[in-house]
């Protein structure tokens, strides 16, 4: 499995402008195919009279899931090209519209490549991007009594709390690095006197 990747916190839009031809590129995260082609259609249906809409997607963590559309541009100049902007930055989960209003200059093949591959690489930048990384999901089961400080000091050294349920006992779900998990069950075992018990479940990906 990747061990990191970058994704959006959140949908933007940024414009830029090359020989009088407007470039709106719009991102948004999607989770999946289905939620970056309805983003895909919302944008076209919000830009009707636009020369071009030509989008670049990718899915997965390991980018298992990767289209790319021109729109009517010349064939590999704009998908494409904002397609390899999402990868170089390693972004996933991601969606790209780049919205064209014409100028009246052409550009040229090399000069629509550079345009449309830069308006993706300057809405990354302005719209501004997270990182993920590859955690163990691991449950911490503990009496109520000890709960309370183990959550302090569970955060106060960095640990990705995910959810803590109450019942007879208080389960802390945690992400930990697969690097820490040794280090972590000696540093539990004496933060709670031996008392606390430590499962290691399944792999999913968080917060840096």
């Amino acid at each position: 499995m990747q061990e990191q990747y970058r994704t959006l916190a959140a949908e933007g839009v940024h414009e830029t402008e090359v020989n009088r031809s407007r470039f709106l590129c719009a991102l948004s995260p999607v989770a999946t195919e289905q939620e970056a082609q309805d983003f895909v259609a919302r944008i076209r249906r919000e830009h009707p009279t636009a020369t071009h809409n030509c989008f670049a997607y990718v899915i997965g963590a390991d980018a298992s899931v990767q289209k790319a559309s021109d729109d009517g541009e010349p064939g590999g100049t704009a998908g494409v090209p904002m397609l390899q902007m999402l990868l170089r930055r390693e972004m996933r989960y991601v969606a790209a519209v780049v919205t064209r209003y014409y100028g009246g200059v052409k550009l040229g093949a090399g000069g629509l490549i550079r345009a449309y591959g830069g308006a993706v690489g300057e809405a990354l930048d302005a719209v501004g991007t997270v990182t993920r990384r590859r955690y163990r999901l691991a449950t911490v089961t503990v009496d109520h009594q000890r709960a309370g400080k183990l959550q302090n000091d569970l955060r106060s050294t960095g640990r990705h709390v995910r959810e803590v349920t109450y019942g007879a006992a208080v389960t802390i779900e945690i992400g930990l690095p697969d690097a820490d998990v040794t280090d972590f069950t000696a540093w539990l075992a004496d933060a709670t006197a031996g008392e606390a018990t430590l499962e290691l479940g399944g792999e999913a990906y968080g917060d840096a």
